[in-house]
């Protein structure tokens, strides 16, 4: 590679609200979004809620010559909605998903259907090892009483470790998505921390879109307006994520949102406003690590995240233990029920009655048998992930009070060479 190295890649991400038979005028958006793609050619595009596989073959065959290369991430019962194009090849793909992913029984919200996941790609451009992800983390419905809040930051920390685990080999790594999350989110915060990733929005040096970048606005017809009230402007969840390894510096030249329609018909491709980043990677001359100055462990912006997460994670723990021990309870009643509704059948007193009632009691343990095992799996996979931030935030501790430079990366190293030796 020359050192005089340099590489222009344009990205477009966009969650599409692609609900077959819900979502309004798809058809027609999913048209004017393959012809907006031809049209601007870009690098990579980036989609989520393409949940029909129908809607994915349709962007396919309308994008084939423009984009030779795509893949659609598959999972869940309805799928998690993901899928890219590429006008470079894909070299290797994978996927993972969540542990956590919300309630069965919230019927009305649908996600523990899809099966929420991340998408990976590797991209091999002029020699450069690019590392492309994709995902779209739980919805948030209430944030006064968000419900599934420990489950989007165990989302999140899942996600800043898959990309720490499958990235060594990066020279550039960039991540795109509906996070679901503010700027100023626990999720947001921590996935920034533990990865170093940089957002497209606040390091960009020329921003056309959106006022404040908002990727859902109030001018958008398709927006639930009344969930808006709150934030006049409009709310960012949508993202463009990048950073470089050592040897290489990344910058996003420009960044453009769509504002609430489509640049050429003026009617909106979607629910949510397209990002449009165009990111340039060039060689840069090693430069060393200053000490980190954030002062004591203890005010450390990334051990203040991974305390606040664990904490909410330790909340979430104790919430989906409560609900276990109540249908463990429930469980015990409908069997009891069970066993005197038998008696009295057996004893020939009132048998029609005791049938009648042993229905909505077989009923009552199997629903609570099923209440239990999932809230049972949703505790575990809470306390695997507080465990996870309690070893990372004592290593943190011990390497900031040492002077050692506290990137997570360096961390991670250090954690599997001490599993290599345990071994």
């Amino acid at each position: 590679m020359k050192p005089n190295f340099s590489l222009r890649l344009r990205v477009f991400n966009l969650n599409c609200w692609g609900i077959p038979y819900l979502s309004k005028h798809l058809a027609d958006r999913m048209k004017r979004l393959g012809d907006f793609l031809n049209v601007e050619s870009f690098d990579l595009a980036l989609l989520e809620e393409v949940w029909s596989e129908q809607d994915f073959q349709y962007l396919r065959q309308k994008l084939l010559p423009t984009y030779p290369a795509a893949h659609y991430f598959r999972s869940g019962i309805i799928g998690s909605g993901l899928c890219v194009f590429s006008k470079h090849p894909i070299q290797e793909v994978t996927q993972h998903v969540y542990t956590l992913n919300g309630y069965p029984y919230m019927l009305q919200h649908g996600d523990w259907f899809c099966g929420k996941a991340v998408g990976l790609l590797v991209l091999h451009l002029s020699g450069l090892v690019l590392n492309a992800y994709v995902t779209h983390l739980h919805a948030e419905y209430n944030r006064q009483k968000d419900i599934y809040l420990a489950h989007r930051v165990a989302q999140a920390w899942e996600l800043a470790h898959f990309i720490q685990h499958t990235s060594k080999k990066a020279d550039v790594v960039l991540l795109c998505g509906d996070l679901n999350l503010h700027p100023k989110d626990l999720g947001c915060r921590l996935l920034k921390e533990w990865t170093g990733l940089r957002d497209a929005y606040l390091e960009t040096r020329d921003f056309k879109g959106s006022e404040e970048g908002c990727t859902m606005v109030p001018e958008n017809c398709y927006v639930n307006q009344q969930e808006l009230e709150p934030f006049p402007c409009g709310i960012r969840i949508d993202y463009v994520l990048f950073k470089a390894v050592s040897g290489f510096y990344i910058s996003c030249k420009t960044l453009k949102t769509t504002t609430g329609h489509d640049p050429h018909s003026g009617t909106p491709l979607s629910d949510h406003e397209a990002l449009m980043a165009t990111l340039c990677v060039r060689h840069s001359p090693p430069q060393h690590n200053p000490t980190s100055s954030h002062g004591p462990a203890e005010r450390s912006p990334l051990v203040t995240v991974l305390k606040e997460a664990w904490a909410e994670l330790d909340l979430g723990v104790t919430q989906a233990r409560w609900w276990t021990s109540f249908a463990g309870y429930m469980i015990g009643l409908g069997l009891f029920l069970l066993a005197v509704l038998c008696a009295l059948a057996a004893g020939g007193g009132v048998r029609e009655a005791a049938i009648l009632l042993g229905t909505p009691s077989v009923g009552l343990v199997l629903g609570a048998g099923a209440g239990y095992l999932f809230h049972m799996q949703e505790a575990k996979g809470l306390c695997r992930a507080r465990a996870e931030l309690q070893h990372v935030l004592g290593r943190v501790r011990e390497s900031q009070n040492e002077g050692l430079e506290s990137q997570p990366a360096l961390l991670l190293e250090q954690q599997e060479g001490n599993r290599g030796e345990d071994q």
